[in-house]
């Protein structure tokens, strides 16, 4: 839901009463949509979040990380110039728009004066501008007078509001019941969205059920009027499916919440995560998929040129007759027929000839040509067995992309295939600690089970295990290693099946009904030197069937260490 004039009044009261007398400790702008100013309020430091998205606009308070780039863009600049250490008097929303004012106190050595950064929550046409005395003093989304003839956005112009829609401000009754008055039956929901001012629909659509239907212009308008200018609030998160499809100011059910701010952190946060898995996700797929490509190209040629080596030994054959026969073989002739010793019966086979070539250098040429053959074959042999490696190893990272559940789940993967030159490298941050994601954990009857989320955490996990450990694998399938700590102990046949299903549901055969799955003690598994990361070899193992379950119930959470 956007964040309309009704929730804004709302979420300035409650950002009014949380931060109103705050100092601005830090400021940093950890995209081009969002400025994130800290502030000490109340006794303990707060961050006021304002973004300019055209999907995720809003103004609220929250706790979610963020980190700011190395180098701060220039509106975070003019922000920390002007209002570091500065006291946030109040946060008011400006009439009844989708524009808060947040008044500032500014006090320095020399000068005082005070600031308003108004925060227009406007969709796509939303931003952040900085003024004193009226006068713009800087903003996030800049427009001169060539670009918007209609309203300039400049350093050094005075701030005018976006103009006003043509609508009914509900802060003035009697254009709002002149309006209302026009109403004539039908879908009152659609109707207040069109002809209301700093309403959207979904806001009118709860408003729409609780206003006379057949009232005249002037009982509809009061009507509307006490339920717009009511402090009354019912915060919630309305939820359909278990995800977060909107939030409330005033609404009954869904996920209750606190405060208006505190439904609006979360609904945006679950959506803004979302995204972001989504885009990470789909960049990443793209990436290896560009590769594979490739790396399917390469092997087609590589098997082609490999195809043409078929006539090798067809070649050596035709050389060894020539060379037995030099004798029978008339000079200058086109071909020649002799018996075929090679085969049983020595059936007779035509030879092509160069006329202009003796029988002995027909022999040679056609030895040439085997030798070429069997070099060209000796030296692809080797390259489309690299190649099929390759192919494989890139559709196991394709298969841990696919599968990852989580925005951790993609840290690793993102290292590796860095290591693999997929993705380019990002710039190196000093005394930066390398990330690791946690495995998998699950407790099943007091035992452990781990499960690796990407080659690299596969890896890792094959180091950090016992040598009686047993180790799983889904049989010529991709899929997570699996381990189950022993610690001396033998395995039960029920907690085996568990981590069999585990292992075939993080799998290529997830869909399957039945997976193969092979297990052995982690000290016949061996990593070859040089290999790919997740790659391993392994005997003496067995083979269980298992149906693929992700099994909710029995995760004990994540584990960095196992």
């Amino acid at each position: 839901m956007p964040q309309d004039a009704f929730t804004l009044r709302h979420i300035a009261r409650e950002l009014n009463a949380a931060l109103a007398g705050g100092k601005v400790n830090k400021i940093i702008q950890p995209s081009r949509d969002e400025a994130d100013i800290l502030l000490y309020a109340g006794g303990k430091t707060q961050k006021l979040l304002l973004n300019t998205h055209a999907s995720f606009a809003r103004a609220l308070i929250s706790a979610q990380p963020r980190t700011a780039p190395e180098t701060a863009p220039n509106f975070c600049m003019l922000l920390r110039k002007h209002l570091t250490g500065a006291t946030l008097l109040s946060v008011k929303q400006l009439g009844f728009e989708r524009i808060l004012a947040f008044t500032f106190a500014c006090n320095g050595e020399f000068t005082r004066a005070e600031r308003v950064l108004y925060a227009e929550i406007m969709g796509k046409y939303s931003n952040l501008v900085l003024t004193e005395e009226g006068v713009i003093t800087g903003a996030l989304k800049i427009s001169s007078l060539q670009e918007n003839f209609k309203r300039v956005l400049f350093p050094g112009v005075k701030y005018a509001p976006p103009a006003a829609q043509d609508k009914a401000d509900p802060t003035d009754r009697t254009a709002l019941a002149a309006r209302l008055s026009a109403f004539a039956g039908g879908d009152l929901a659609h109707f207040l969205a069109e002809n209301v001012a700093g309403l959207a629909y979904p806001t009118c659509a709860l408003l729409a059920p609780q206003l006379p239907q057949d009232a005249n212009g002037e009982r509809l308008a009061d009507a509307l009027r006490a339920l717009l200018f009511s402090d009354e609030t019912r915060p919630a998160v309305e939820r359909i499916g278990g995800e977060a499809a909107d939030f409330h100011a005033r609404f009954d059910g869904g996920q209750r919440c606190k405060s208006v701010l505190e439904a609006a952190d979360i609904y945006y946060t679950e959506r803004e995560n979302k995204r972001s898995f989504a885009e990470r996700q789909r960049r990443l797929e793209s990436a290896l998929r560009a590769r594979l490509k490739k790396e399917e190209k390469k092997l087609a040629l590589l098997e082609e040129r490999r195809r043409g080596c078929a006539d090798m030994e067809k070649s050596r054959v035709f050389g060894e007759l020539l060379t037995a026969n030099l004798y029978a073989v008339p000079r200058g002739a086109e071909r020649c027929t002799l018996a075929n010793y090679y085969e049983e019966g020595a059936p007779e086979v035509t030879i092509p000839l160069e006329r202009q070539l003796t029988p002995a250098q027909n022999a040679q040429k056609y030895y040439k040509k085997y030798n070429k053959l069997k070099r060209t074959l000796a030296a692809v042999e080797p390259q489309i067995a690299e190649a099929q490696a390759e192919r494989d190893y890139t559709l196991s990272m394709l298969f841990e992309v696919r599968r990852a559940e989580t925005e951790a789940d993609f840290t690793e993967t993102e290292e590796e295939l860095r290591a693999a030159g997929v993705l380019p490298s990002p710039p190196k941050k000093k005394n930066a600690p390398a990330a690791q994601s946690p495995f998998r954990a699950y407790a099943v009857n007091g035992w452990r089970i781990f499960a690796g989320r990407n080659n690299l955490q596969n890896d890792r996990l094959l180091r950090e295990a016992a040598p009686h450990d047993l180790w799983l694998h889904a049989q010529r399938y991709h899929s997570a290693h699996v381990l189950i700590r022993t610690e001396g102990r033998s395995v039960p046949p029920d907690v085996l099946q568990t981590a069999a299903e585990i292992c075939a549901y993080y799998s290529d055969a997830q869909n399957e009904e039945r997976v193969p799955v092979d297990v052995c003690q982690r000290r016949f598994v061996k990593k070859p030197p040089k290999a790919r990361a997740g790659f391993v070899v392994y005997t003496d193992f067995t083979t269980v069937a298992a149906k693929p379950d992700q099994h909710p119930e029995l995760a004990a959470g994540t584990a960095a260490e196992n």
